[in-house]
């Protein structure tokens, strides 16, 4: 099995304070590995901790079997990240954007023309940022992550402010992604998409891993939605 990401003992602070303490995780390559957490349990640091967007204060973390622990930048080389759609800048169009952050825009939708039809950018590329709704902005920042040809991609809640055609188009999207070799990290919010597309899971509870959720357990939950809906919540009141 080979490792995508690989961390020990991980912990990453924020105004000086442990939000992420003594971590181990291992995400097989091409894979879609999903982070569940009530909000501040550390899903966000963690992503961007991985993402290179933020420094590790400690512990071992490896991409692709490099030890990357202490190089920011050399983390950020190796994984496309969807940067907070607040954080787009309102004078650029959409276009240009993409094209500031990677490949010519030709080429991205060459790369990858199902998730750029399941996000509708081709009718956004001329719209500014200051004009465009939250989901339009969403549909610019997840597609930002793959603007790089990258073999690691971080999202964040990546369907939030997506309709729910859009959403379903671009889970599918995302699917074909990860069978074609990409690993796909994501902190999600709707269970039923952990136990739908997730290969691995894991629950985070104060920075720490509260559960770890198998292929076989996602699987199962397939069977009982329901069933496994009450169990994740049962984890996150704990």
């Amino acid at each position: 099995m080979t490792l995508a990401i690989a961390t020990q003992r991980l912990r990453v602070d924020r105004g000086g304070a442990p939000v992420i303490r003594e971590l181990a995780i291992s995400i097989t390559a091409g894979a879609w590995f999903g982070v569940i957490g009530a909000n501040g349990s550390g899903k966000t640091t963690l992503l961007r901790a991985l993402a290179g967007r933020l420094p590790i204060a400690a512990g071992h973390c490896t991409i692709d079997g490099v030890a990357l622990a202490s190089d920011r930048a050399g983390r950020a080389a190796r994984i496309g990240f969807a940067p907070p759609i607040e954080r787009l800048p309102a004078s650029l169009r959409i276009g240009q954007l993409l094209a500031l952050a990677g490949d010519d825009c030709a080429a991205q939708q060459r790369r990858n023309p199902r998730l750029w039809a399941a996000l509708g950018l081709p009718a956004l590329l001329d719209r500014k940022v200051g004009t465009c709704s939250s989901g339009m902005r969403q549909r610019a920042a997840v597609a930002l992550a793959f603007a790089r040809a990258t073999p690691i991609v971080i999202l964040d809640e990546p369907f939030n402010w997506l309709d729910p055609v859009a959403a379903f188009d671009t889970r599918a999207a995302l699917a074909d992604i990860v069978r074609s070799g990409t690993t796909l990290v994501t902190a999600l919010h709707e269970l039923t998409t952990v136990c739908g597309y997730c290969d691995e899971a894991i629950v985070l509870r104060g920075g720490e891993i509260g559960l770890k959720l198998t292929n076989a357990a996602l699987r199962e939950g397939q069977g009982d939605i329901r069933g496994f809906e009450e169990r994740l919540i049962a984890a996150l009141r704990e």
